[in-house]
Order: C-alpha cells, then sequence, then structure tokens
C-alpha cells in the first residue's frame, strides 16, 4: 500500500449517521467495515453519499441491533436503513454467491466469515476495498493498484462477472468514463464478447444506468465507449448508427455524427437528464436521412426524425414521461434557432414564453459548443429572452369568443385559439377585429352547418 492511500484512507470522513451505526453495532458485538464506492470515492478525494457497510456477521444479529431497519432481506443477508441526510445505508454479511441463473442475481448466496470470499463476489477490483472505522485498509483483490494506475479491472475472469449479471457491462462504461480509467484489456476483451448479452437487461433498469452514465461526469467518453465496446448495438442501436456518419465541414469540423453527438453531452450542464438525453439523441435521424447534395452533405428532415426516432427510444427504455416529451421538443425544434432571428416578432414571443423555452436555449448553446463553436445567435436569443416583459400581450380573442359563436366547452376551444393564434403570427399586423374574422372562418370550415 502507497503511503498516500494510507493517508487518504485516514482522513476519510465518515458522515455521523453512519457512525452512529457503526457504534450501535459494535456495542452489540457487530464488527463491520465500510466498502465499495464511500472507500473508493474517498482515497481518490472526492465526496460521496455511497455508504454500504459489510459484516461477518449474520443479518438477524445486524437487524436485532438496529431500531427500525427499513428492510431486512434474510435471504441475501442485507439489512437496509435509512438515515438522516438522506443516507441509504446498506449493512450486507459477507457471502458467497450460486450461479445466476437470470443474468442478474444469484440464484443461492452462503454467508461466510471470510473477506476475500466476500469480495470474489464483487464486480471490479477498485469496488472490493474494505475500510475498517479506524482507518485502515483491506485490499483482497488488488483494487488499490488499480486506483494508483487509473485501471478498471474485474475480479476475476471478466466474461464469468459478465455473464453473471449484464448490468456489470453498463457499470463498466459508467466507472471508466466517471473516473477517467482505462479499461484494462481483458476486461475490454470480455465486454466485447459478452455485449449481445445486454439485450437480457430490463428496459428499466438499461434505462437508469444510461442515464447515471450520461448525466455524470465523463459522459461524452461514456457514450463512445458504449458504441466502440458494442454495448450500444444491444441498447441503443440508434447510437451505435451515427459512427462514421460525415457531416458538412463549414459546419461541423469536429468530425462524425457521433463525435459531435460526444462532445454536446460533454457541453450541457451535469446532473440534467432531459439535456444529456437530448444530445444523445437530437441527431439520430441523421444517419437515415444522410444526401451529398450538389452543394454539399445535408439531413433534410433530420431534425423531425430524430424526434420520432427520440420518442420510439425512450418509450422502449421505459423513460419518464415528462422526460420524454421535453427531449422530443427539444430534438424537433433543435435546429430553429438557426433561423430565430427571422421570425415573425409575435412567433418568436410565443416560442420565447413557453415553458421548455429555457431548456432549449440551453442546448443550443450545447450544440453550438459542440461544434463550430460560434454563440452568436445563442447571445442574441438569450438577449431577446430575457429583455421580454413580464407579461406578454393580451389575446386577441378568448374562449368566450369561440364559445359564443357555438363551439361547446372543451378541448377544440383551445384547439381552436392556437390556430387563431399561428395564422396572426403570419400576418404583418393584426387586431382583434381581424383575429375574429380568422376564428369565425375556422369555425365554419371545421365546424360549420
Amino acid at each position: 500500500m502507497t503511503p498516500s492511500f494510507e493517508t487518504a484512507a485516514k482522513s476519510i470522513e465518515w458522515p455521523r449517521p453512519v457512525l452512529d451505526v457503526v457504534r450501535a453495532l459494535d456495542a452489540a458485538g457487530v464488527g463491520v467495515l465500510a466498502v465499495g464506492g464511500a472507500v473508493r470515492d474517498g482515497l481518490l478525494g472526492r465526496a460521496t453519499d455511497d455508504w454500504d457497510l459489510a459484516t461477518a456477521s449474520r443479518p438477524q444479529a445486524v437487524a436485532a441491533a438496529l431500531e427500525s431497519p427499513k428492510d431486512v432481506d434474510l435471504r441475501l443477508g442485507a439489512v437496509h436503513l435509512e438515515l438522516p441526510d438522506g443516507i441509504d445505508l446498506t449493512v450486507t454479511t459477507f457471502r458467497s454467491e450460486a450461479e445466476y441463473l437470470d443474468r442478474r442475481h444469484p440464484s443461492r448466496v452462503e454467508f461466510v466469515d471470510d473477506l476475500a470470499v466476500d469480495a470474489r463476489r464483487r464486480d471490479f477490483t477498485v469496488n472490493a476495498l474494505y475500510l475498517t472505522p479506524a482507518g485502515g485498509l483491506v485490499d483482497p483483490a488488488g483494487g488499490l493498484a488499480d486506483l494508483a494506475e487509473q485501471r478498471l479491472r474485474c475480479i476475476g475472469p471478466a466474461a464469468q462477472r459478465f455473464e453473471e449479471d449484464v448490468l456489470r457491462l453498463l457499470r463498466a462504461v459508467r466507472f471508466a468514463a466517471a473516473y477517467d480509467f482505462a479499461i484494462e484489456e481483458g476486461t475490454w476483451r470480455a465486454m466485447q464478447a459478452t455485449a449481445p448479452l445486454l439485450a437480457a437487461l430490463s428496459p428499466a433498469r438499461a434505462y437508469d444506468e444510461l442515464t447515471r452514465a450520461f448525466i455524470g461526469q465523463g459522459r461524452g467518453r461514456a457514450l463512445r465507449l458504449l458504441v466502440e465496446s458494442g454495448l450500444a448495438a444491444a441498447v441503443l442501436p440508434e447510437a451505435a448508427a451515427m459512427t462514421g456518419v460525415p457531416q458538412p465541414p463549414e459546419y461541423h469540423p469536429e468530425g462524425d455524427v457521433l463525435t459531435h453527438v460526444a462532445l454536446v453531452l460533454d457541453a450541457v450542464a451535469d446532473g440534467d437528464p432531459v439535456q444529456a438525453w437530448a444530445a444523445v439523441l437530437h441527431d439520430i435521424g441523421k444517419p437515415p436521412t444522410f444526401e451529398v447534395a450538389a452543394d454539399r452533405i445535408r439531413f433534410h428532415g433530420h431534425d423531425t426524425l430524430s424526434a420520432e426516432m427520440a420518442d420510439v427510444v425512450l418509450r422502449r427504455l421505459h423513460a419518464p414521461r415528462e422526460l420524454r416529451e421535453s427531449v422530443v421538443e427539444i430534438c424537433r425544434d433543435h435546429i430553429k434557432f438557426a433561423g430565430v432571428m427571422q421570425m415573425r416578432p409575435a412567433r418568436r414571443e410565443r416560442w420565447m414564453r413557453s415553458p421548455r423555452f429555457p431548456a432549449h436555449l440551453a442546448f443550443h448553446r450545447a450544440d453550438c459548443v459542440g461544434s463550430h463553436g460560434k454563440l452568436d445567435v445563442w447571445a442574441q436569443a438569450q438577449a431577446l429572452w430575457q429583455a421580454l416583459p413580464p407579461e406578454g400581450p393580451a389575446p386577441l380573442c378568448s374562449g368566450r369568443d369561440v364559445i359564443a359563436l357555438g363551439v361547446p366547452p372543451g378541448p377544440r376551444v383551445g384547439r381552436l385559439l392556437r390556430a387563431v393564434q399561428e395564422e396572426v403570427e403570419k400576418l404583418d399586423s393584426a387586431d382583434r377585429a381581424v383575429a375574429l374574422q380568422i376564428l369565425q372562418r375556422l369555425v365554419r370550415s371545421r365546424y360549420g352547418d
């Protein structure tokens, strides 16, 4: 062990609620060690809330020593607690595991007293580091050497680890990207060989893990690793299809579509799933619309197709509806900024007053940063948006006007008002009389005698 790791281990700050649990267990004769994320991150000097404890004691003894655990899983030997400060803590008994019949969960576990046996069931060496409350490190799998070399390596046969639990394939991408680790050669080959097995992972679980990768540090690299390893072909083939698709260099000097998308992903805000998924999906319509025209490479209609494909992808992954709708809207409108300064003022203002416009504006900036780097249009649009008065102009006609024409209350009223607004925005000028004429014509044409 290097002296720097020894020093770092002793300086890791255990949260007070976790220390309270440790003391309660110690008083009952249950000794514990921290394991996994808290140890890894602490040794790297990173803040973390990823605390888990491991013990040789059986789960019944752990549960008996604690007040009101959230859940006790006697089969897996895991006692879950909800602690102050939003900490979710799990205390797990050392165990060995039998075969994973569903490629996610062990069919049987056996409790053991040997920490080294417990370490062998874990995924990567850097996640199998144990820390005593006094600051002593235990490294049964060689994780410290890999941590020092910034290397991600499976414990034991890599293919076997991935075959047991296919989620580990996506975790490998996320950890390598987030910590800027190189993936050890044998682990990388095993990822490529077992990539097709990822199809067995539930869509919702895949969505969760992909989202964690796409909102964290190194997220652009995470996307590239996903494609290069072959994992994207199994879980996100639309991303894989962007590889090698050329773009017009005068607008995209950075290179092909995947390179652009990865750079945009790096440029969006940390921790924002909507912006992250918009980055990943906003140009998935480019490969099918690729065309070498007389003047340059073009992608006619790729914005509309990207939105349609994004909707399909996010439905397939069981993404939350609000996120899906926001991402689809950003994909559909992301090239709208090319003509924002030429829009009729009324139409532009309506767009800028929409609830999702801030997300559109933020994404446009990232889209520019990930390509030509010019932010003049973004700056102009932001200035116009910020200069809008608190209240928009009063509508030229209202729901009462629609109902007065014989249209019953309901969704049709809103649709008619939106249609009137769209026509008004096409005119150089309009007043209430003009708007009412348009409304009367629309009512006659749609709901006439």
